[in-house]
C-alpha cells in the first residue's frame, strides 16, 4: 500500500522526527485546516506548552501559553475514533465548537475524551520522539516543533 503523502504530516521536533496519518475520513475540516496551517509555516517553532506523563502532550499556541490560536475556529467534527496511545486530536474551550490550532497527541489510552474531542490523525512512526518532550505545565524548557510539513510538499 502507498503512502498518501498529501494525508502524511511530518513533525521535525526538537527530539526526533514524527509521521503522522492524517484521517479526512474522520474529520475533514480538521485536516484541510491543519494542512493550510502547516504549509504557511504557523507551527514551525511553536512549543508543546502542555505534557501530561501517561496522558497527553499539547502545542499548536503561537504565544505558547495555551490561551492563542490562529483566529480561525473549527466547527467539532466529533467521531467514534478512540483516544489510544498515539492519536491525535484538537484541543478546545468548552465550546465544542472551539477548535482553532491547538492540538495534543496521546501518551496512553484516555478514552474519557472519546466523543467529546475531534480526532484527526495517528502518530505511525516516531512516537518515542513525543515520549521524550520534556514535561509539565509548562515544562520549564518546552520541547517545540521545529517544522511541520506535508508530506507532498517535501
Amino acid at each position: 500500500m502507498s503512502e498518501d503523502l498529501e494525508n502524511t504530516l511530518i513533525l521535525t521536533l526538537d527530539t526526533g522526527p514524527v509521521t503522522i496519518k492524517l484521517r479526512p475520513d474522520l474529520a475533514p475540516n480538521h485536516v484541510a485546516r491543519i494542512k493550510e496551517l502547516a504549509r504557511e509555516g504557523f507551527y514551525d517553532g511553536i512549543v508543546f506548552h502542555r505534557v501530561i506523563p501517561g496522558f497527553m502532550a499539547q502545542g499548536g499556541d503561537p504565544q505558547g501559553q495555551g490561551f492563542g490560536g490562529s483566529g480561525k475556529k473549527i466547527k467539532a467534527e466529533f467521531n467514534k475514533e478512540p483516544h489510544v496511545r498515539g492519536i491525535c486530536s484538537m484541543a478546545r474551550s468548552q465550546n465544542p465548537d472551539s477548535a482553532d490550532s491547538q492540538f495534543f497527541i496521546v501518551f496512553d489510552e484516555a478514552r474519557f475524551l472519546d466523543n467529546q474531542y475531534t480526532v484527526w490523525g495517528q502518530v505511525t512512526e516516531g512516537m518515542e520522539n513525543v515520549d521524550a518532550l520534556p514535561k509539565g505545565e509548562p515544562p520549564r524548557a518546552p520541547g517545540k516543533i521545529v517544522t511541520m510539513k506535508v508530506a507532498a510538499d517535501i
